[in-house]
């Protein structure tokens, strides 16, 4: 890579900047509705204008009585702005052959900072504009608590952790009664205790029309190192969500076929989920799994049992670390010591840390030794498995205490061990394809949230007990944990 690539990459990623490719923004321009025959256009984070200019394109090529656009974009990046102004302009040439008036504004501000100040009525009265529709890749940064763009959304209270959100949150607002917005996002909004009040926010104000996945994360940003998985969403301004909407999927790649399948939106987000999870099957064993767990009706909380996230976190500890376990130390577990099912430790081979001091500093981040089921935190998509269960064993692991690191989340019944047969079935039931296939309906992120893991319904103890007398051994094959499972899960309905 040169050094002006390099260059590059650095400023764009200090933007949170990921460009629209051609086929993408075609894509997303053709999700539109009837419009009216004045468009207000809104782009917030333009870039070079790709989204316009596939909005333009689709209007031209549609021929409806549309007889004028006005669009307004919004970019921070000054290198890209004379490439904004190019591609507006042919933007002008385009409609003007169609027999159609474009008018631009291009505004190098901060959409944040000044449509927050506007919405709040800080600028001496300045009324905040109204759009029509909204096409939108906002950039993607997380935005610390003390941030002048986390104070800016919070003053009209919009609270959230990352750029992109407060985009999508400040440009509903914008919108007019039944005005559409078409976007393209990280999904890690979808569930996750943090994007929670965006959630709410975003249903209580848009109605979902349509939801489309990738096959594959890198689709739509294939140039970029994106690791969240995108979805593109189009959405209305209402209060009032539809019976149903589209779920659809694509290759992502140029000419891909795009399939579609209409969904009741009870099954997307359901109607009694506090946390409003936003659930997208994208093939039909997520349906089938979504029929299984419906049939589970014990929580976690009623099985007596709770989960965390592991409570060392190591660079905040680093004098307490140590290579090798030694005099005065306890294990520290990370997910490489994660081997078929059980926990390999030490692992000398292994970069991290085998070993955690037990002094008064570090002994309020431990837990006693005893039975836990632990899960790796971050898992991507195109892994085999987005839930991967491991059991931790006293009786394989000799230790009063033991430091589970921030990358794993733990299963414990009030800071202790598991019953050994419970936290077996557990680690059965965790491991299966169909609550894999459950977990993926909502979860398009690398994070496995406790949350998520609290949200599950589970069998019930003595289901679960009963799976655990039957695992012979931890290193089952996929199918025999699947079958275990699948008899155990119709016996007990």
């Amino acid at each position: 890579m040169t050094a002006s690539a390099t260059n590059g990459r650095s400023r764009q990623e200090e933007l949170g900047q990921f460009l629209t490719a051609s086929p993408t923004a075609d894509f997303m321009a053709s999700m539109f509705g009837p419009l009216p025959s004045v468009i207000r256009l809104l782009d917030a984070g333009a870039g070079a204008g790709a989204l316009t200019a596939a909005f333009v394109r689709m209007v031209c090529e549609k021929g409806e009585s549309v007889s004028e656009i006005q669009s307004t974009l919004y970019e921070v990046d000054p290198n890209i702005l004379d490439a904004l102004q190019t591609t507006m302009r042919e933007c002008q040439s385009k409609c003007r052959a169609s027999g159609i008036a474009f008018t631009f504004t291009i505004y190098s501000t901060d959409f944040i900072a000044e449509m927050s100040a506007k919405l709040a009525g800080d600028l001496f009265g300045t009324l905040p504009p109204a759009f029509d529709a909204a096409i939108a890749n906002p950039p993607y940064r997380k935005i610390s608590t003390d941030s002048s763009e986390r104070r800016a959304l919070r003053s009209i209270g919009v609270e959230t952790s990352n750029l992109y959100t407060g985009f999508i949150a400040l440009i509903q607002r914008l919108l007019v009664p039944d005005g559409q917005l078409v976007g393209i996002t990280p999904r890690s909004f979808c569930n996750g205790p943090y994007f929670r009040p965006f959630r709410e926010d975003f249903l209580s104000q848009l109605e979902l029309r349509r939801l489309h996945v990738f096959d594959s994360r890198q689709a739509a940003f294939r140039e970029d190192s994106v690791l969240q998985e995108n979805i593109i969403f189009h959405a209305v301004k209402g209060r009032i969500q539809p019976r149903e909407l589209i779920i659809s999927s694509s290759s992502g790649e140029t000419g891909g076929e795009v399939s579609e399948t209409v969904f009741p939106f009870a099954e997307i987000v359901h109607p009694n989920d506090v946390e409003k999870f936003i659930h997208i099957p994208s093939c039909s064993s997520h349906g089938a799994a979504k029929e299984t767990m419906d049939g589970l009706t014990t929580s976690l909380a009623a099985l007596g049992l709770t989960v965390s996230t592991g409570r060392v976190v190591d660079f905040r500890l680093k004098e307490a670390l140590r290579k090798e376990p030694e005099s005065g130390t306890v294990p520290l577990l990370y997910p490489c010591h994660f081997n078929g099912g059980t926990v390999h430790w030490p692992k000398l081979e292994a970069r991290k840390p085998n070993a955690i001091m037990d002094n008064a500093e570090t002994r309020q981040w431990l837990v006693p030794t005893g039975m836990y089921l632990l899960t790796k935190r971050f898992t991507s998509k195109e892994e085999r498995r987005r839930l991967v269960a491991c059991m931790f064993d006293p009786e394989q692991v000799k230790t009063e205490w033991v430091g589970f690191e921030n990358h794993l989340n733990y299963f414990h019944a009030s800071g202790r061990g598991l019953e050994r047969h419970l936290a077996a079935g557990l680690f059965a039931f965790l491991n299966s394809t169909v609550v894999d296939q459950y977990f993926r309906r909502f979860s398009g992120h690398t994070q496995v949230n406790a949350t998520d893991l609290r949200t599950l319904s589970y069998p019930d103890r003595n289901t679960l007990n009963a799976m655990g007398r039957e695992m012979a051994a931890l290193d089952l094959s996929q199918d025999e944990i699947d079958q275990l499972v699948t008899k155990h899960l119709h016996a007990c309905r």
